[in-house]
């Protein structure tokens, strides 16, 4: 990686170290929220991708920086208004990426792609888009299922079914390689549950 790459990390890190919402790291230190989920992305992609290039590293960095800035309270509490947050989020988030990679002094068609990616534009044709979709449901798999599993006891086990199969879906056979190859730390509580989403997604 370059010197801008480094440089734009500090910069990511730095706005994602503002985040107020502190969370247990691994070794049950108190960190900010964005700021470890942003690691915890760049550490999926160098597993995952290792020879990645820098708009693959600097899109999934970058997947929900300052976020907090932008609650999921702020819109109504149905599906409309989550797909209202969503989609407003993907647009902040690469603009807010964008700013940083120009400040950095990026080219532009380095920020254009990072910004399209982030954007989750042309998720079929756009080969970084899909990148930063497979890293963030194999971040999600390995970080994030057990707490929600544990967030929401009502879910029966034909809702998680669901839940998987979907997250399964969106992501490349590659990455569904990379899911099935030992290299990633399955929730050891739910694989009975993703064996069967798997089997039954076929």
């Amino acid at each position: 990686m370059t010197k801008l790459f480094d440089k734009a990390i500090e910069l990511y890190d730095a706005a994602n170290s503002k985040d107020p919402n502190m969370v247990k790291d691994e070794n049950g230190n108190d960190v900010p929220k964005e700021l470890i989920y942003s690691h915890r992305m760049l550490d999926m992609i160098n597993r995952y991708l290792p020879d990645a290039d820098e708009v693959a590293k600097l899109s999934v960095a970058a997947q929900h920086i300052q976020r907090w800035t932008s609650p999921r309270s702020d819109y109504p509490m149905n599906r409309k208004g989550y797909h209202q947050w969503r989609t407003r989020l993907y647009g902040y988030h690469a603009e807010t990426a964008t700013a940083i990679l120009e400040e950095v002094g990026y080219d532009e068609d380095t920020i254009a792609r990072v910004k399209l990616a982030i954007g989750k534009k042309d998720l079929k044709n756009n080969k970084d888009t899909q990148i930063l979709e497979d890293v963030a449901a194999l971040t999600f798999i390995e970080h994030y299922m057990t707490a929600m599993y544990e967030n929401f006891p009502q879910y029966d086990e034909e809702k998680w079914i669901d839940i998987i199969i979907r997250t399964w879906k969106k992501m490349s056979a590659d990455a569904q390689a990379f899911a099935l190859s030992g290299d990633l730390k399955l929730p050891a509580d739910l694989v009975p549950v993703i064996q069967k989403a798997l089997a039954k997604a076929g």
